[in-house]
């Protein structure tokens, strides 16, 4: 199953637990396939970097390493558009549509807000988790 996880699960996942969290620990063990592009990385090493965090140099490349590590990279040929309010969040559809994913991971309102976009649901980590579970069941 292929999916593409938003800058902010990302995040979340590595700093602070929870849903986000065992998203990318199911990428980890190969029960998904989480795919990343450069942007999104970009964007993820970007936001790491932020004061708020309080992470240092090293600590972002270990972290950035380690995304690298557990993702697989897909280079998106096609730009979109499809959401004009907040531009940065059409990385997110373009790795999507590139990967043929089945799902957006996000907490973005405005991703959030699309449901579906080309076939691709758009979720949240807990609506994705509540999905998998009834999907996967004791395989987990």
């Amino acid at each position: 199953m292929n999916i593409v996880c938003d800058t902010n699960i990302l995040v979340s996942g590595i700093l602070f637990g929870g849903h986000a969290r065992n998203i990318l620990q199911l990428a980890s063990r190969g029960i998904v396939s989480n795919f990343i592009s450069a942007d999104i990385l970009r964007e993820f090493e970007d936001v790491l970097a932020r004061p708020k965090f309080g992470l240092k140099p090293r600590q972002i490349l270990d972290i950035v390493a380690l995304m690298r590590e557990s993702c697989e990279f897909v280079e998106p040929e096609e730009c979109m558009n499809a959401v004009s309010e907040d531009p940065d969040d059409n990385r997110i559809l373009e790795a999507a549509k590139a990967t043929d994913a089945e799902f957006i991971i996000s907490g973005d309102k405005h991703l959030l807000d699309l449901h579906k976009w080309e076939g691709i649901q758009v979720l949240s980590p807990a609506d994705f988790m509540q999905k998998i579970i009834g999907q996967q069941g004791a395989n987990m």
